[in-house]
């Protein structure tokens, strides 16, 4: 993979997601360092309204992403309550891409589900700009390290290999053979509660459609029924289970908020299995 130029004139890519909100010039500010250093890279933003703080919330944003990007693309996650601490700056280099960011996870589900090949500590004074905030990371060193990638420089330059990355526990969710142990990973605008487990996981217990499912989520154990899209559902009271268009498996109602209803938050245990 390379962020070059190619001969037939496909220009690079760079992701963008933050937690920036767009009244502030942070995005504006991390574009600006990538233009400079990488002037051929498009910019795509995935997202700067991530929940601040909200490390989860960024990852699922991301995880839900990348897939639609061509092969060889650069993202930059920042949602980084630990800038300027102890947390470390990384670059994950994947079978398809490379993500630059905060080691705090929200790198990680991306990245694990397309096949992390090394993981390298940004160390690399060169590739960063030369005053370092210690407040602003994001444009003074994902911003530029990304660019740099884009335009051809290895992943290996930026610093040492590690193997001790954060592994959240919403990272990837577990298949046995009576089903599957998964946790809600996003509640999104409509109320569907999205879980960590992806749909080519949950093809693998062999689940036919319109089949019962019993979930347990927390405490509360309830039925749904396994429908391929939203209108599937017979009314607003029938709660199901669906493939997601992200590629994470869904709980929904028709037409209804299904995290109220059912009192559902992120980062609730679900179970899986057939009726």
């Amino acid at each position: 993979m390379t962020g070059q130029l190619s001969d037939t004139g496909t220009r690079p890519v760079i992701g963008l997601l933050t937690d920036f909100g767009l009244i502030d010039p942070y995005g504006a500010e991390m574009k600006a360092v990538i233009s400079s250093v990488c002037p051929q890279a498009r910019v795509i933003d995935i997202s700067h309204l991530v929940e601040k703080f909200n490390i989860k919330m960024g990852a699922f944003l991301l995880a839900s992403s990348t897939a639609a990007f061509p092969d060889g693309s650069v993202f930059v996650a920042v949602v980084d309550p630990g800038v300027g601490g102890e947390r470390r700056p990384i670059v994950i280099e994947t079978s398809r891409s490379y993500y630059v960011g905060p080691d705090n996870g929200i790198l990680v589900p991306a990245a694990q589900w397309e096949g992390i090949r090394c993981v390298f500590k940004i160390t690399e004074r060169s590739l960063m700009r030369p005053d370092i905030s210690a407040t602003f990371h994001g444009r003074d060193i994902f911003a530029p390290v990304a660019a740099h990638i884009a335009c051809g420089v290895s992943p290996q330059n930026c610093g040492p290999r590690i193997t001790d990355y954060v592994n959240p526990s919403y990272s990837q969710a577990k298949v046995d053979n009576a089903g599957a142990t998964c946790e809600v990973f996003h509640v999104d605008r409509f109320g569907n509660v999205i879980t960590n487990l992806r749909n080519a996981q949950f093809s693998a217990l062999k689940l036919t459609q319109k089949q019962r499912i019993r979930l347990t989520l927390g405490k509360n154990r309830m039925l749904a029924r396994y429908v391929r899209t939203y209108s599937d559902l017979k009314a607003k009271s029938e709660l199901g289970l669906l493939e997601g268009s992200h590629g994470f498996v869904e709980i929904a109602f028709r037409e209804s908020d299904a995290a109220k209803r059912i009192r559902v938050k992120t980062g609730m245990p679900v179970r899986i299995s057939g009726a």
